[in-house]
């Protein structure tokens, strides 16, 4: 059984070693401290999405969805816009005001979203809505996390069109045995091959660079694209052509957001400092580059990226841009894991088995139902778009409805947590979700040519998430109307005292207030009670760590009765066993080989009173059926664990 606090907000989670320095994120001085590594290691996990988009970008501004013609002007506004882009959404936006907004280290739409929830005035700022935002802006990320690796690797392994026209019938195959391959290998962490990210991007990033400069020095007026009056020019000239393009634009800054998201693995400094520092150089030198090309051989319009390497040296670009590649995709896909974590945690999703894949990274985990989903999923994405350009048309709306969504939360945490006047954190947002809200219109163009699956995947998971909260509500009511208050079982053990054996028997309910129907069970069934009974509940704070010093609260109730209250955050993973030998400060010592845990099981049924539609009760009683069992997700070993039944109408 999940606990959850009353509070929409509510979450949880836990880690390895509770209360210990490596379960916890460093702070930016100690990052600072070992900075070189965390630079190489952030290089390798945070950037590889946004640094293999100059594969297909420019080719896809000027590719046959948008039919901008290649032009001088078009070449050098196209080049500003990305420029731009790039310098206002990561930048500004990201890196300069949005990492600012960190919820005691860690990032990420769903933090943003506690955040916004914590001091925010409900009559100002309803929270079901800022709920809301934050649950579909999570929703959206999982749309994205689909394209991500499909097109990514798709255009890395499309260099076989360049490199050996006669192969091109394998890139479909090959491209497929790329990404079974990956998913595979999931189950091992990323821990044991992290170590390999930061050179491998390290050397894209360089030949990036150079690539670029070869280019640039051979047509130096390419960088007047660096004035953004060449993007106003492109507006004015092309109308309603520049909107469409815009679409394709925004293929250069998804996966910026990666930045926030994967802050709290490395720190805000080694961030911002590898962004401005090298990543963003090498993106700008690898853009202008293809432009110089574009002016000077429009024929490279093919693929404008391989067409920058001479003919030698396109087969190790061929396999450096596939390494890549893949980095990118296994980035996206341990930031999903992560999300899916900090969903279950949040209880927005049912509880799903968790893996941790290394001793030293907290945030490195392996949730298989949801690698495997992924991978069914983006091997159908790949099937079925055939081309790294029609899946172009399937990318971009997802990741800018969700940059749209994190300007409204900013706002809110602007205003409520840094007190910013409303002028300022007005302008500021305002200024973000225009631009925002310019590429999210722009891609709504692709919605009839594949844009669709990403939004109907959002929409899906969404509805999960609001049926999973909406039916836990309706449990905890169900529970509480059966129940047995407290004082009223007191005043019973009061009138007649049971039997009672050796032993500590943990209760685990959702509710501080009630008797647990498996306490109740038990003593009604069994006629005894054991000479130690802890009533614990598991509580779900909205910060993402909780210190041993706050971890544990208890009240003695008499008779041999606890009342515990454990608490954790969520990107912890709740050990409760561990946590409950915090009772020793009480003067509990307890003995695990001598303490039984008592769950309730609750079989869901559909009520006769129903407060679901009837399509929502039946996919509520199906995630209720296929959700992990509560004692592996708090960690209590399954021979010390006594489950008692029970059936509950939704």
């Amino acid at each position: 059984m999940a606990m959850q606090k009353t509070t929409p907000e509510a979450s949880v989670a836990g880690t390895a070693g509770l209360g210990s320095k490596k379960g916890h994120p460093a702070t930016d001085a100690e990052h600072s401290k070992r900075l070189p590594p965390v630079l190489l290691a952030a290089l390798g996990v945070v950037y590889g999405d946004i640094g293999t988009s100059p594969l297909y970008t420019l080719r896809e501004c000027f590719g046959h969805a948008v039919g901008l013609p290649l032009t001088e002007g078009n070449v050098l506004g196209i080049l500003s816009l990305v420029f731009w882009s790039l310098i206002m959404v990561v930048t500004v936006k990201y890196v300069v005001f949005v990492m600012r907004a960190d919820n005691r280290g860690e990032g990420g739409i769903l933090a943003l979203m506690t955040l916004a929830l914590r001091k925010s005035d409900p009559a100002v700022y309803p929270r079901a809505t800022l709920l809301m935002l934050g649950m579909f802006g999570a929703a959206l990320f999982f749309g994205d996390a689909l394209v991500t690796p499909a097109i990514s690797v798709l255009s890395a392994v499309e260099g076989l069109n360049v490199v050996a026209p006669a192969l091109e019938r394998w890139v479909i195959p090959l491209t497929v045995a790329i990404l079974i391959g990956l998913f595979v290998v999931q189950r091992a962490g990323t821990a044991k091959v992290g170590r390999l990210f930061g050179p491998v991007m390290l050397l894209w990033f360089s030949t990036l660079a150079i690539l670029g400069i070869v280019q640039i020095v051979q047509e130096p007026g390419v960088l007047r694209a660096l004035s953004p009056l060449w993007a106003l020019a492109f507006a004015a000239e092309n109308g309603w052509l520049a909107f469409v393009a815009l679409g394709s634009v925004v293929l250069a800054v998804t996966g910026g957001e990666a930045l926030y998201v994967d802050m709290g693995h490395f720190g805000r400094l080694p961030i911002r400092l590898a962004w401005l520092g090298f990543v963003l150089p090498a993106l700008l030198l690898n853009y202008m580059g293809q432009g110089a090309l574009l002016l000077r051989d429009p024929s490279a319009l093919e693929n404008p990226f391989y067409h920058l390497a001479p003919a030698w040296g396109q087969i190790p670009l061929l396999m450096l841009a596939t390494m890549a590649t893949v980095i990118a995709s296994q980035a996206v896909i341990s930031g999903t894991f992560s999300i899916s974590r900090q969903a279950v945690q949040l209880g927005l999703i049912p509880r799903l088995g968790v893996r941790h894949t290394s001793e030293e990274e907290i945030g490195q985990v392996y949730v298989p139902k949801i690698n495997w989903t992924l991978c069914v999923l983006v091997i159908a994405l790949v099937l079925g778009f055939q081309s790294s350009s029609n899946l172009a048309a399937a990318y971009g709306i997802a990741v800018t409805g969700e940059m749209s969504i994190t300007a409204i939360l900013f706002y809110v945490v602007a205003r409520t947590l840094w007190h910013w006047p409303r002028l300022v954190a007005g302008l500021l947002a305002g200024l973000f979700l225009l631009i925002d809200l310019a590429f999210f219109s722009s891609n709504l163009l692709k919605v009839a040519h594949g844009g669709w699956f990403p939004l109907v995947m959002a929409v899906l998971l969404f509805t999960v998430m609001w049926t999973w909260r909406r039916g836990r509500r309706v449990v905890s009511v169900r529970q509480a109307e059966e129940g047995m208050a407290i004082e009223t079982f007191m005043e019973r053990l009061e009138e007649k005292q049971p039997y009672r054996v050796s032993g500590t028997a943990v209760f685990l309910t959702g509710s501080t207030e009630r008797i647990p129907h498996a306490l109740l069970h038990n003593y009604k069934h069994n006629k005894v009670l054991h000479e130690r009974v802890i009533l614990l509940t598991v509580v779900n704070e909205e910060v993402p760590w909780i210190t041993d010093d706050d971890r544990l609260e208890a009240v003695e109730l008499g008779h041999g009765l606890w009342r515990a209250i454990v608490h954790f955050g969520f990107m912890e993973e709740p050990n409760v066993p561990l946590a409950l030998h915090l009772m020793g400060r009480y003067d509990v010592v307890l003995d695990m080989m001598d303490t039984s845990f008592f769950l309730g099981r609750e079989t869901v049924v559909p009520s006769v009173r129903p407060e679901m539609k009837p399509w929502q009760e039946q996919l509520f009683i199906l995630m209720k059926s296929n959700a992990a069992s509560a004692s592996d997700f708090f960690c209590i070993p399954p021979n010390r664990v006594i489950e008692l039944g029970s059936q509950i109408e939704v």
